[in-house]
Protein backbone atom coordinates (compact mmCIF):
# COMPACT_ATOMS: atom_id res chain seq x y z
CA UNK A 1 0.00 0.00 0.00
CA UNK A 2 1.32 3.49 -1.35
CA UNK A 3 2.25 5.71 1.52
CA UNK A 4 0.72 9.22 1.89
CA UNK A 5 2.99 11.69 2.03
CA UNK A 6 2.60 14.25 5.12
CA UNK A 7 0.82 17.28 5.04
CA UNK A 8 2.93 20.10 4.67
CA UNK A 9 2.32 23.69 7.00
CA UNK A 10 0.18 26.16 4.98
CA UNK A 11 2.08 28.82 4.16
CA UNK A 12 1.26 33.02 4.52
CA UNK A 13 1.64 33.41 0.49
CA UNK A 14 -2.07 33.03 -0.69
CA UNK A 15 -2.65 35.64 2.26
CA UNK A 16 0.01 37.87 1.52
CA UNK A 17 -1.13 38.29 -1.80
CA UNK A 18 -4.69 38.94 -0.77
CA UNK A 19 -3.60 41.36 0.85
CA UNK A 20 -1.39 43.07 -2.14
CA UNK A 21 -4.45 43.10 -3.85
CA UNK A 22 -6.27 44.46 -1.63
CA UNK A 23 -4.49 47.19 -0.93
CA UNK A 24 -3.75 47.58 -5.43
CA UNK A 25 -7.32 48.12 -5.42
CA UNK A 26 -7.95 50.30 -2.62
CA UNK A 27 -4.72 52.68 -3.63
CA UNK A 28 -6.19 52.24 -7.19
CA UNK A 29 -9.35 53.47 -6.29
CA UNK A 30 -7.99 56.78 -3.98
CA UNK A 31 -5.71 57.82 -6.77
CA UNK A 32 -9.07 57.85 -9.64
CA UNK A 33 -10.80 59.82 -6.82
CA UNK A 34 -8.00 62.20 -6.39
CA UNK A 35 -7.65 63.10 -9.92
CA UNK A 36 -11.22 63.43 -10.46
CA UNK A 37 -10.51 66.89 -8.73
CA UNK A 38 -9.54 68.16 -12.10
CA UNK A 39 -12.88 67.07 -13.65
CA UNK A 40 -14.47 68.98 -10.79
CA UNK A 41 -13.19 72.39 -10.90
CA UNK A 42 -14.83 72.34 -14.72
CA UNK A 43 -18.33 71.87 -13.06
CA UNK A 44 -18.29 74.71 -11.27
CA UNK A 45 -21.05 76.18 -12.72
CA UNK A 46 -23.30 72.93 -13.63
CA UNK A 47 -25.97 72.47 -11.14
CA UNK A 48 -24.92 70.10 -8.17
CA UNK A 49 -27.82 67.68 -7.61
CA UNK A 50 -27.81 67.54 -11.48
CA UNK A 51 -24.97 66.37 -12.05
CA UNK A 52 -24.64 64.04 -9.30
CA UNK A 53 -28.31 62.69 -10.61
CA UNK A 54 -26.59 62.02 -14.00
CA UNK A 55 -22.97 60.59 -12.31
CA UNK A 56 -24.85 57.97 -10.49
CA UNK A 57 -27.31 57.63 -12.99
CA UNK A 58 -25.32 56.68 -16.02
CA UNK A 59 -22.66 54.94 -13.21
CA UNK A 60 -25.80 52.82 -12.12
CA UNK A 61 -26.65 51.97 -15.81
CA UNK A 62 -23.41 50.42 -16.45
CA UNK A 63 -22.91 48.97 -13.52
CA UNK A 64 -26.34 46.73 -13.85
CA UNK A 65 -24.80 44.09 -16.07
CA UNK A 66 -21.81 43.51 -13.82
CA UNK A 67 -23.89 42.92 -10.95
CA UNK A 68 -24.71 39.61 -12.06
CA UNK A 69 -28.41 37.39 -12.65
CA UNK A 70 -28.02 36.49 -8.35
CA UNK A 71 -28.22 40.25 -8.17
CA UNK A 72 -32.23 40.78 -7.64
CA UNK A 73 -32.52 37.66 -5.18
CA UNK A 74 -29.78 38.82 -3.25
CA UNK A 75 -31.82 42.29 -2.79
CA UNK A 76 -35.03 40.74 -1.64
CA UNK A 77 -32.83 39.15 0.74
CA UNK A 78 -31.66 41.90 2.43
CA UNK A 79 -33.19 43.09 5.83
CA UNK A 80 -34.94 46.50 6.61
CA UNK A 81 -31.72 47.70 8.65
CA UNK A 82 -29.67 46.33 5.54
CA UNK A 83 -31.74 48.93 3.27
CA UNK A 84 -31.57 51.80 6.27
CA UNK A 85 -27.49 51.38 5.50
CA UNK A 86 -27.95 51.58 2.00
CA UNK A 87 -29.95 54.86 1.77
CA UNK A 88 -27.82 56.39 4.80
CA UNK A 89 -24.83 55.16 2.94
CA UNK A 90 -26.09 56.77 -0.36
CA UNK A 91 -27.05 59.93 1.55
CA UNK A 92 -24.17 60.73 3.59
CA UNK A 93 -21.02 58.74 2.11
CA UNK A 94 -21.75 60.30 -1.40
CA UNK A 95 -24.47 62.61 -2.03
CA UNK A 96 -24.33 64.57 0.98
CA UNK A 97 -20.22 64.16 1.25
CA UNK A 98 -20.04 66.10 -2.04
CA UNK A 99 -22.81 68.88 -1.02
CA UNK A 100 -20.72 69.55 2.23
CA UNK A 101 -17.71 69.66 0.51
CA UNK A 102 -19.44 72.67 -1.93
CA UNK A 103 -20.65 74.26 0.85
CA UNK A 104 -17.79 74.46 2.80
CA UNK A 105 -15.52 75.87 -0.49
CA UNK A 106 -17.95 78.97 -0.45
CA UNK A 107 -16.80 80.44 3.10
CA UNK A 108 -13.78 78.12 3.11
CA UNK A 109 -10.36 77.50 0.79
CA UNK A 110 -10.28 73.78 -0.71
CA UNK A 111 -7.75 73.37 1.50
CA UNK A 112 -9.72 73.57 4.61
CA UNK A 113 -12.08 70.34 4.12
CA UNK A 114 -9.34 68.53 2.60
CA UNK A 115 -7.81 68.51 6.28
CA UNK A 116 -10.72 67.64 7.62
CA UNK A 117 -11.60 64.23 4.68
CA UNK A 118 -7.93 63.77 5.90
CA UNK A 119 -8.50 62.70 9.22
CA UNK A 120 -11.10 60.31 7.79
CA UNK A 121 -8.57 57.55 8.57
CA UNK A 122 -7.94 58.15 12.23
CA UNK A 123 -12.02 58.25 13.19
CA UNK A 124 -12.41 54.88 11.52
CA UNK A 125 -9.34 53.12 13.16
CA UNK A 126 -10.51 53.65 16.51
CA UNK A 127 -14.66 53.75 15.56
CA UNK A 128 -14.78 50.79 13.82
CA UNK A 129 -12.84 48.27 16.20
CA UNK A 130 -15.33 50.08 19.10
CA UNK A 131 -18.08 49.14 16.81
CA UNK A 132 -17.29 45.54 16.75
CA UNK A 133 -16.44 45.17 20.22
CA UNK A 134 -12.49 45.09 19.98
CA UNK A 135 -9.66 47.38 21.24
CA UNK A 136 -8.43 49.57 18.11
CA UNK A 137 -5.07 48.28 16.82
CA UNK A 138 -2.11 50.02 17.44
CA UNK A 139 0.25 49.80 14.22
CA UNK A 140 -3.66 50.83 12.01
CA UNK A 141 -4.05 53.81 14.46
CA UNK A 142 -0.39 55.00 14.13
CA UNK A 143 -0.46 55.00 10.53
CA UNK A 144 -3.63 56.40 10.25
CA UNK A 145 -1.96 59.69 12.05
CA UNK A 146 1.07 59.83 9.92
CA UNK A 147 -1.74 59.81 6.87
CA UNK A 148 -3.69 62.60 8.48
CA UNK A 149 -0.66 64.55 9.41
CA UNK A 150 0.98 64.16 5.63
CA UNK A 151 -2.59 64.92 3.98
CA UNK A 152 -2.11 68.43 6.19
CA UNK A 153 0.90 69.05 4.89
CA UNK A 154 0.14 68.44 1.17
CA UNK A 155 -2.46 70.70 1.21
CA UNK A 156 -2.17 73.27 3.73
CA UNK A 157 -4.11 75.39 5.89
CA UNK A 158 -6.57 78.02 4.10
CA UNK A 159 -8.88 80.80 5.05
CA UNK A 160 -11.81 80.24 6.51
CA UNK A 161 -15.15 81.09 8.34
CA UNK A 162 -17.77 79.20 10.94
CA UNK A 163 -19.82 77.73 8.39
CA UNK A 164 -16.45 76.60 6.01
CA UNK A 165 -15.37 74.42 9.49
CA UNK A 166 -18.98 72.92 9.67
CA UNK A 167 -19.43 71.77 6.59
CA UNK A 168 -15.85 70.55 6.45
CA UNK A 169 -16.57 68.76 9.67
CA UNK A 170 -19.96 67.01 7.54
CA UNK A 171 -17.56 66.28 4.78
CA UNK A 172 -15.23 64.50 7.64
CA UNK A 173 -18.63 62.24 8.53
CA UNK A 174 -19.28 61.71 5.26
CA UNK A 175 -15.92 60.12 4.31
CA UNK A 176 -16.34 58.11 7.64
CA UNK A 177 -19.45 57.26 6.59
CA UNK A 178 -18.88 55.91 3.34
CA UNK A 179 -16.51 53.23 5.13
CA UNK A 180 -18.11 52.60 8.00
CA UNK A 181 -22.16 52.09 6.80
CA UNK A 182 -20.60 50.29 3.73
CA UNK A 183 -19.30 47.30 5.89
CA UNK A 184 -21.75 45.08 7.19
CA UNK A 185 -23.34 45.29 3.39
CA UNK A 186 -20.11 44.35 1.47
CA UNK A 187 -20.54 40.62 2.72
CA UNK A 188 -23.98 39.67 1.13
CA UNK A 189 -23.82 41.99 -1.77
CA UNK A 190 -20.33 41.94 -3.05
CA UNK A 191 -18.42 44.78 -4.46
CA UNK A 192 -20.11 44.74 -7.50
CA UNK A 193 -23.72 44.77 -6.69
CA UNK A 194 -23.55 47.29 -3.71
CA UNK A 195 -21.83 49.91 -6.02
CA UNK A 196 -24.77 49.35 -8.32
CA UNK A 197 -27.32 49.33 -5.80
CA UNK A 198 -25.53 52.41 -3.59
CA UNK A 199 -25.60 54.32 -7.41
CA UNK A 200 -29.52 54.20 -7.45
CA UNK A 201 -29.86 54.81 -4.53
CA UNK A 202 -27.93 58.50 -4.54
CA UNK A 203 -29.91 58.72 -7.87
CA UNK A 204 -32.84 59.21 -6.23
CA UNK A 205 -31.90 61.01 -3.74
CA UNK A 206 -29.85 63.51 -5.84
CA UNK A 207 -32.83 64.28 -8.03
CA UNK A 208 -34.99 64.65 -4.59
CA UNK A 209 -32.46 67.00 -3.38
CA UNK A 210 -32.50 68.85 -6.77
CA UNK A 211 -35.98 69.44 -6.92
CA UNK A 212 -36.39 70.83 -3.34
CA UNK A 213 -33.47 73.05 -3.68
CA UNK A 214 -33.61 74.04 -6.99
CA UNK A 215 -36.71 74.32 -8.38
CA UNK A 216 -37.20 73.43 -12.47
CA UNK A 217 -33.09 75.00 -12.81
CA UNK A 218 -31.72 71.48 -11.17
CA UNK A 219 -31.10 69.67 -14.37
CA UNK A 220 -30.28 70.92 -17.52
CA UNK A 221 -28.33 69.78 -21.32
CA UNK A 222 -24.57 69.84 -19.77
CA UNK A 223 -21.84 71.35 -22.83
CA UNK A 224 -19.17 69.71 -24.39
CA UNK A 225 -16.53 70.21 -21.37
CA UNK A 226 -19.52 69.02 -18.91
CA UNK A 227 -20.23 66.18 -20.50
CA UNK A 228 -17.11 64.65 -20.59
CA UNK A 229 -16.39 65.71 -17.30
CA UNK A 230 -19.35 63.41 -16.18
CA UNK A 231 -18.92 60.84 -18.26
CA UNK A 232 -15.53 60.64 -16.75
CA UNK A 233 -16.57 60.69 -13.20
CA UNK A 234 -19.12 58.63 -13.44
CA UNK A 235 -17.52 55.55 -15.86
CA UNK A 236 -13.88 55.79 -14.24
CA UNK A 237 -14.16 57.60 -10.83
CA UNK A 238 -17.26 55.74 -10.16
CA UNK A 239 -17.76 52.76 -11.44
CA UNK A 240 -14.21 51.93 -11.94
CA UNK A 241 -13.15 53.45 -8.42
CA UNK A 242 -16.15 52.13 -6.14
CA UNK A 243 -15.69 48.84 -7.64
CA UNK A 244 -12.02 48.51 -6.51
CA UNK A 245 -12.41 50.67 -3.37
CA UNK A 246 -14.57 47.92 -2.21
CA UNK A 247 -12.81 44.57 -3.20
CA UNK A 248 -10.31 46.46 -1.49
CA UNK A 249 -12.41 46.48 1.22
CA UNK A 250 -13.19 43.04 1.32
CA UNK A 251 -9.70 41.84 1.48
CA UNK A 252 -8.04 44.78 3.59
CA UNK A 253 -10.95 45.36 6.12
CA UNK A 254 -12.40 48.85 6.41
CA UNK A 255 -9.24 50.49 8.58
CA UNK A 256 -7.14 49.73 6.72
CA UNK A 257 -8.58 50.28 3.54
CA UNK A 258 -9.37 53.66 4.55
CA UNK A 259 -6.03 54.74 5.46
CA UNK A 260 -5.14 54.91 1.76
CA UNK A 261 -7.34 57.44 1.49
CA UNK A 262 -4.36 59.61 2.39
CA UNK A 263 -3.71 59.30 -1.23
CA UNK A 264 -6.33 60.94 -2.43
CA UNK A 265 -4.90 64.96 -1.54
CA UNK A 266 -1.89 63.47 -3.18
CA UNK A 267 -3.47 62.15 -6.41
CA UNK A 268 -5.22 65.79 -6.18
CA UNK A 269 -1.56 67.76 -5.87
CA UNK A 270 -0.21 65.31 -8.37
CA UNK A 271 -2.91 66.62 -11.29
CA UNK A 272 -3.33 70.01 -9.66
CA UNK A 273 -0.07 71.77 -12.05
CA UNK A 274 -2.10 69.91 -15.69
CA UNK A 275 -4.84 72.43 -15.18
CA UNK A 276 -2.84 75.22 -13.63
CA UNK A 277 -4.48 75.21 -10.57
CA UNK A 278 -1.58 74.46 -8.22
CA UNK A 279 1.81 73.43 -7.85
CA UNK A 280 3.89 70.39 -6.44
CA UNK A 281 7.09 71.21 -4.30
CA UNK A 282 9.04 70.01 -1.76
CA UNK A 283 6.34 70.62 0.92
CA UNK A 284 3.99 68.44 -0.96
CA UNK A 285 6.72 65.87 -1.60
CA UNK A 286 7.46 66.03 2.20
CA UNK A 287 3.36 65.35 2.55
CA UNK A 288 3.06 62.57 0.30
CA UNK A 289 6.50 60.49 2.00
CA UNK A 290 4.73 60.81 5.25
CA UNK A 291 1.35 59.60 3.70
CA UNK A 292 3.39 56.34 2.32
CA UNK A 293 4.46 55.30 5.30
CA UNK A 294 1.31 55.70 7.08
CA UNK A 295 -0.12 53.38 4.21
CA UNK A 296 2.79 51.15 4.77
CA UNK A 297 2.62 51.20 8.49
CA UNK A 298 -1.08 50.75 9.30
CA UNK A 299 -1.77 48.14 6.43
CA UNK A 300 1.46 45.94 7.14
CA UNK A 301 3.79 46.48 4.80
CA UNK A 302 6.41 47.20 6.69
CA UNK A 303 6.42 43.96 7.94
CA UNK A 304 5.14 42.53 11.77
CA UNK A 305 4.86 45.64 13.44
CA UNK A 306 2.19 46.61 10.89
CA UNK A 307 0.20 43.81 11.00
CA UNK A 308 -3.37 44.02 11.76
CA UNK A 309 -3.74 40.25 13.32
CA UNK A 310 -1.07 37.14 14.13
CA UNK A 311 -1.96 34.36 11.80
CA UNK A 312 -2.88 31.45 14.46
CA UNK A 313 -0.19 28.71 14.72
CA UNK A 314 -1.35 25.47 12.94
CA UNK A 315 -0.95 22.17 14.20
CA UNK A 316 0.32 19.49 11.64
CA UNK A 317 -1.83 17.38 10.30
CA UNK A 318 -0.58 13.60 10.75
CA UNK A 319 1.03 11.40 7.86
Amino acid sequence: MKATAPRTKPTAAPRKATATHGALLAALACVLVGGSFTANSVLGHYPYAGGQFLRYALAGLLLAPLAGRAGAPRLRALGTLQWVRLVLLAAIGMVGFNLAVIAAERGAEPAVPGVFVGCAPVVVAVLVPLLGGRRPQRAVFHGALLVAVGAFTVQGWGRTDGPGIAFSACALGGEVGFAVLAAPVLRPLGPRLLSATVCAVAAVEAALAGVVLDGGAWLRRPDATEAAALLWQAAVVTVVGFVCWYMGMQRLGAERATLFSGLIPVAAACTAPLVGTGAYGPVQAVGSALVGAGVALGSGALGPVGTLRRPTARRHARP
